[in-house]
């Protein structure tokens, strides 16, 4: 499940809280569906803009939801293909069982990957 929330927008980022409530509600109706869950941080090229502390806020509550939801945590930007070719890899990866994890990288201020 692909919870995306704009990185310029701390209401779309508190919203996943939401979602994820509703994927458990439906996972407990339709038991033998397995998901997984992915935060994908959208418009990183306006998040840079950011004054650092802001981005450390919006990163810091990203990376607790993630580790609260057991997700892959990715920051990407589709206006410069900014880790979108490694959403899709991952993705591919996890629903063929291949064997692909991309680097990690937990730094503010750069496009951050964790799972």
């Amino acid at each position: 499940m692909l919870f995306i929330f704009d990185l310029t927008s701390r209401c779309t980022l508190n919203s996943i809280v939401g979602w994820y409530q509703e994927l458990r509600k439906w996972n407990q109706v339709l038991h033998d569906v397995t998901t997984i869950p992915v935060l994908i941080g959208t418009k990183f090229d306006d998040f840079v803009q950011l004054p650092i502390d802001v981005q450390w806020t919006i990163a810091s509550q990203a990376r607790a939801y993630a580790r609260a939801l057991n997700a892959t945590l990715i920051f990407s930007s589709a206006t410069y293909n900014i880790n979108v070719n490694k959403i899709f890899k991952f993705i591919t990866a996890k629903l063929s069982n291949l064997p692909w994890a991309p680097e990690r990288n937990l730094t503010i201020g750069e496009p951050i990957i964790n799972f």
